[in-house]
């Protein structure tokens, strides 16, 4: 066990988020155990419930951890180009699913069903749709027809990587190039790209 040290409220809750993901990241969702996280941490298994009163809660605290620091390296600048943009978002999610592989299949697969990972999931979607939308310009009906193909686009990203990271049949490189690909295709049918 390690050494206990006296914290905060918020840096033990910061420090049990910490020790959570590396747990979750390196072990499948069934496999990590609380008693586990309580003594990597060095606090006693009661000072972890009263912080995450489940599991499920500590994967929740991580996961919305993992979502808030995902928007922020996805910012999209109206002013440059949107493609390069989204390629590099890509690339920052696409990095987080690789190190966190049993993690995001987790939520993805044994928590599918859990409305808390759900939602944390649904919001970071319907944030990337917002930024992406905004920064297209577009107005009116355009705007609808390209809201509509982008939340398709990010929920068609999400099975892809989900099913890269189960079989990794193909390669990085190759996955991110079929997003994009898909990205163009669907924006492609309902508006003139160079408009991007």
């Amino acid at each position: 066990m390690t050494t206990r040290r006296r914290l905060s409220p918020a840096a033990r809750r910061e420090q049990l988020l910490e020790v959570g993901a590396r747990m979750f990241a390196a072990k499948p969702y069934d496999e990590v155990l609380m008693e586990e996280v309580a003594e990597r941490a060095g606090v006693s298994r009661a000072l972890l419930y009263r912080h995450f009163p489940g599991k499920r809660d500590l994967f929740a605290g991580i996961y919305q951890q993992a979502a808030d620091r995902l928007l922020a390296q996805s910012e999209i600048d109206p002013a440059g180009p949107i493609v390069q943009q989204v390629r590099a978002a890509l690339d920052a999610h696409i990095d987080y699913f690789e190190a966190n592989r049993h993690a995001v299949l987790a939520a993805n697969r044994e928590l599918v069903g859990d409305p808390v990972i759900q939602a944390i999931i649904t919001d970071e979607l319907g944030v990337l749709r917002g930024r992406m939308l905004d920064a297209t310009g577009l107005t009116d009906h355009a705007r609808e027809l390209v809201s509509a193909a982008l939340m398709s686009w990010l929920v068609f990203v999400r099975a892809l990587c989900v099913d890269w990271l189960s079989a990794e049949a193909f390669s990085r490189t190759e996955l991110r190039e079929m997003c994009v690909g898909a990205l163009l295709g669907a924006l492609g049918a309902v508006i003139d790209l160079e408009q991007l």
